[in-house]
């Protein structure tokens, strides 16, 4: 039997194998709003057999987007669509999972078809990004604010709201994204949080801010739902965070009930030197399960079947995540089958296509 298609239970939630759909942004929405783009490009993915499809980086407030095409879900009217989207992915024998983000210092930019520019906060498309520290991505942007106490508080009742929001949508699966030089990894890498608070300084006081939003989170998010959590392992960046801290990161994780650590990388710091590579994160996602002891999913040029099979066969990882291929093929699951040789049930639309 091909490892990649054994069955994983976290929680209540059976996963029928090791293959996720990772959260892509798709900045095709308006004012948050989900729409038939999100549908088609989610449910087909179901379609296509992967266990666990999650939406892409869902903002909890409005300045919490990247970018004004944003996914949202900071108002009940945002709930009636993505209910749509999880029926059809559930009703096609896959999980719907989203990702829960705050886009901090990053925030306000263009779609990258647009250029991918910071809008300034005095333009009318603009709004003012909020960070640990006023300190800018790059030196040619806007600085953010500072959040006080106030705003700290703000963002977390943001998370907790936007869960509530998560249930009656039908999500089965949070990922909070602590990850890519957003909001929560600007406060726990020491490159972009320079405060002198209870947030600041210390490895415990910058990682308060993840573990007070995953408690507002489990405030209402049911027991029995698994919850992950997307996290950069390194900064790739000397004097940044490090696969040690990730470690370390993981162990309090493990402590606070999350179910599985994403491991991925970078994205805090402009113009890190990453060594770009087949599977260059899996080692995170390795080190991070074998020394915390805790589920991980690895992502990050995983492109061929084989390649995803040895990550679960040799124990790196728990769970494979795919972007870039999947949206080079929604169908890689059922090519992957063929390709390992395993049996994987086709939708009944599609069998007449079976290899």
């Amino acid at each position: 039997m091909a490892h990649l298609f054994s069955s994983l239970k976290i929680k209540n939630i059976e996963f029928k194998n090791r293959i996720v759909v990772s959260p892509m942004c798709e900045y095709s929405s308006e004012d948050g709003f989900a729409n038939d783009w999100h549908l088609v490009h989610l449910g087909s993915r179901a379609i296509g057999g992967a266990a666990l499809v999650i939406a892409e980086a869902t903002a909890i407030s409005p300045e919490g987007r990247i970018s004004p095409g944003d996914l949202g879900i900071y108002k009940d009217e945002h709930i009636e669509k993505l209910k749509q989207i999880t029926d059809f992915i559930h009703a096609h024998g896959s999980v719907a999972g989203i990702q829960l983000a705050h886009a901090g210092r990053k925030a306000s930019h263009q779609e990258p078809w647009n250029g991918g520019k910071q809008i300034p906060s005095t333009h009318e498309n603009g709004w003012k990004q909020f960070a640990p520290s006023a300190i800018s991505f790059t030196e040619t942007e806007e600085a953010p604010v500072e959040l006080d106490k106030q705003g700290i508080e703000k963002v977390k009742t943001d998370f907790k709201t936007a869960t509530m929001r998560v249930l009656k949508a039908g999500f089965k699966v949070i990922e909070i994204h602590a990850a890519h030089g957003y909001l929560i990894h600007e406060f726990y890498s020491p490159l972009s949080n320079h405060r002198t608070d209870e947030y600041g300084g210390s490895f415990e006081n910058r990682i308060r801010l993840l573990l007070e939003v995953i408690d507002s989170v489990k405030e209402v998010w049911p027991e029995d739902h698994p919850l992950f959590v997307r996290i950069s392992s390194t900064d790739w960046t000397e004097g940044g965070w490090t696969g040690d801290d990730s470690v370390a990161l993981a162990k309090v994780l493990k402590d606070k009930g999350v179910d599985l650590v994403d491991c991925s990388s970078g994205g805090n710091v402009a113009g890190a030197k990453i060594p770009l590579k087949p599977g260059y994160q899996v080692e995170f996602a390795e080190k991070v399960r074998r020394e915390a002891g805790i589920l991980t999913g690895a992502v990050g040029l995983i492109t061929e079947p084989v390649q995803a099979d040895e990550i679960i066969k040799n124990n790196q990882a728990d769970m494979v995540l795919l972007a870039r291929e999947f949206l080079r093929d929604p169908y890689f699951p059922l090519r992957a089958a063929h390709v390992l040789g395993h049996e994987i049930k086709w939708p009944l639309q599609y069998e007449r296509a079976k290899w």
